[in-house]
């Protein structure tokens, strides 16, 4: 099983920045897919980004040109930066980690508002 820690999240005004970081309690340079994901009130909890082993990414179209996911194997980390946030990005932010299972970190809050 893999223990995940999300830090980096906070409240942001609308055009503002946020770096979001995962890191892993084993070496993620197996791990095939790594993602974010984030759920907001009252809505069901859906996938923002997800990286490869081999470093390929893919996104929501809602955060397409704005999130950007990236994986430091040395440091066991996955970054999430995101700019140009809006209103609608806030929600709590999970990490997630698939291997044999999903395993999932606590999440972090992210909001926001003016």
């Amino acid at each position: 099983q893999v223990q995940l820690v999300e830090s980096g999240g906070g409240l942001v005004q609308p055009g503002g920045s946020l770096r979001l970081s995962c890191a892993a309690s084993v070496s993620i340079f197996s791990i095939n897919f790594m993602g974010w994901y984030r759920q907001a009130p009252g809505k069901q909890r859906e996938l923002v980004a997800v990286i490869t082993r081999g470093s390929s990414t893919n996104y929501a179209d809602s955060v397409k040109g704005r999130f950007t996911i990236s994986r430091d194997n040395a440091k066991n980390t996955v970054y999430l930066q995101m700019t140009s946030l809006k209103p609608e990005d806030t929600a709590v932010y999970y990490c997630n980690a698939r291997t044999l299972q999903d395993n999932w970190g606590q999440g972090t809050q992210v909001t926001v508002s003016s």
